[in-house]
């Protein structure tokens, strides 16, 4: 044979190579192959290129991880519709789906789903975010392997982060229940029984009945459940103030109405009511930006529900001063206006109004105890609003005439204090305060054109049991209520335990009329 010949042989011997290489490249074998062999398949390729092989991972467990039948090319699709767009793995280079037959998503079992899952979370605990490892920890925990444990044990004695230190230790000693020696599952038990986790407790009941440790478990168990239920308890307490913290917020702008004016106001819901819809639709306005939407909507609803409340009062309630049956009625009316007008606007159907990502969410304290953001929001901007009232009606000009009008209206007027101005201004005060809690309600609730009315009873048995006009009393009894519901609600429920609330405060009225803080002056007297 020729030396070019062999020449010629040579080369076309290593170009065959060269394109067997390239069509066993590790994506390319990966449409095609079993179960079994993509898990071989992939762990090898995470030898070679963590990062690529991790991604495809992640893309597996999404399920958007798809091959062409013809090319075995893999390709990424969110929707799997003709039409619809699709990323080619290796290049990146969009396109579309001509026909939705010509791809077919790479399928994976729960065998290999549980492989997919402990390779992500044994690579996250290396990650230099203390977060990613904490979640990878966390995903090991809920279906925590011998595997599991080992990756655990391995990264353990380099970690630095206590949260994920904490977290890794008590998988350990869920392990060591399972696998350690007497003395060492003895160990695990006292560790375990120093947790709140739901995981610890599942651990500690799995420890079979005639086991020596059996008693051990158990004492871990009632200790776990005992601090668990007090965690509860505090849980509980939260919600009470955070639903206090409602209850005063409807309250407050009723409690200056009625205490200057002495007028049963039934639209005083309505104008919650309003100041939730001008939340609503400034974040129409404002789509991109919920966070700003709220900000802007504390000054506009307050606004609207003061111009409303001034103009009630200027328009009806100021004609029938002395008449409170007549107020009550006319009131009433107003109310189904407003909701009337609310539906012919923005029709019958409830509106949602989207929470900023700084109230999303909760607080984490521990594994029992974890407090919501847009509630703890709530708490705070409801003693903002008292105190800022407070400070106003003890230290402004405005105050001292609100506060001389409540407590004798006829000396007020003799020592020339304009009281129709005054009316009208605590009453577009206290409106403009009911909008506040409109905005406070809208992060809670949905927002609709009744939300009002669940309200109303509410906000007058605060000002009752209050002391008619006093901002502490309203306080005390708004946040006094709203713990007595949450307390009464696990045993009574939610019907039940608010009879039981409106019969306490009913027989409460019956031994003191004046309610908790009664109102000082010869009005109140008289």
């Amino acid at each position: 044979m020729s030396n070019w010949t062999s020449s010629l042989i040579g080369l076309l011997v290593g170009l065959l190579t060269a394109l067997q290489v390239g069509a066993s490249t590790p994506a390319d074998q990966l449409a095609n192959a079993s179960f079994s062999e993509k898990q071989t398949l992939i762990q090898t390729w995470i030898e070679s290129d963590s990062s690529t092989a991790l991604s495809v991972v992640q893309l597996l467990l999404d399920g958007r991880l798809y091959y062409e039948k013809n090319t075995n090319r893999l390709v990424l699709i969110d929707t799997h519709k003709t039409g619809q767009p699709l990323t080619d793995f290796a290049t990146g280079q969009a396109g579309t789906i001509e026909k939705k037959r010509a791809y077919k998503r790479v399928s994976v079992n729960n065998t290999l789903r549980t492989f997919l899952r402990d390779t992500l979370a044994a690579a996250q605990l290396s990650d230099a975010d203390p977060a990613v490892r904490l979640s990878s920890v966390q995903q090991m925990l809920g279906d925590l392997t011998p595997e599991n444990a080992d990756q655990i044990a391995k990264f353990r004695a380099q970690e630095t982060d206590t949260d994920v230190v904490d977290l890794m230790d008590l998988a350990l000693a869920i392990d060591r229940l399972d696998r350690g020696t007497p003395a060492e599952q003895a160990q695990a038990i006292a560790r375990l029984a120093d947790s709140l986790t739901v995981e610890a407790m599942n651990a500690l009941r799995a420890v079979p009945a005639n086991s020596p440790l059996a008693s051990q478990a158990r004492s871990g168990i009632q200790s776990i459940e005992h601090r668990r239920n007090r965690y509860k308890a505090v849980e509980t307490l939260y919600f009470g103030l955070s639903l206090g913290s409602v209850l005063v917020l409807a309250g407050i702008g009723l409690a200056i109405t009625f205490g200057v004016m002495g007028v049963i106001n039934m639209a005083h819901g309505e104008l919650i009511m309003l100041g939730a819809y001008t939340t609503f639709v400034i974040q129409q306005i404002l789509p991109s930006q919920p966070g700003m939407a709220l900000l802007i909507s504390l000054p506009c609803a307050f606004m609207v529900s003061g111009l409303v409340g001034i103009g009630i009062q200027r328009g009806v309630i100021r004609f029938l001063t002395g008449r409170p049956l007549e107020t009550l009625l006319a009131t009433f009316g107003i109310s189904l206006i407003l909701q009337q007008a609310v539906r012919s606007i923005f029709s019958p159907l409830n509106r949602s109004v989207v929470t900023p990502e700084w109230m999303a969410g909760s607080w984490e304290i521990n594994a029992a105890l974890s407090l919501t953001l847009n509630r703890l929001y709530v708490i705070g901007f409801c003693l903002v609003v008292f105190f800022v009232l407070l400070t106003l009606l003890k230290r402004s000009s405005l105050g001292l005439q609100v506060r001389a009008v409540s407590q004798n209206r006829q000396m007020a007027q003799a020592m020339g204090v304009r009281s129709g101005w005054v009316d009208a201004l605590t009453f577009g005060l206290g409106s403009g305060v009911a909008g506040l809690a409109g905005v406070a309600l809208s992060q809670l609730t949905n927002v609709g054109p009744n939300m009002g009315q669940a309200y109303i009873i509410d906000s007058f048995m605060v000002v009752v049991f209050g002391g008619v006009g006093n901002l502490w009393g309203t306080l005390v009894a708004g946040l006094s209520l709203g713990i007595a519901n949450k307390l009464l609600e696990p045993w009574a429920g939610a019907v039940l335990a608010k009879i039981l609330v409106l019969v306490f405060i009913v027989l409460f009225i019956q031994k003191n009329p004046r309610g908790l803080f009664p109102q000082r002056g010869r009005a109140a007297e008289g």
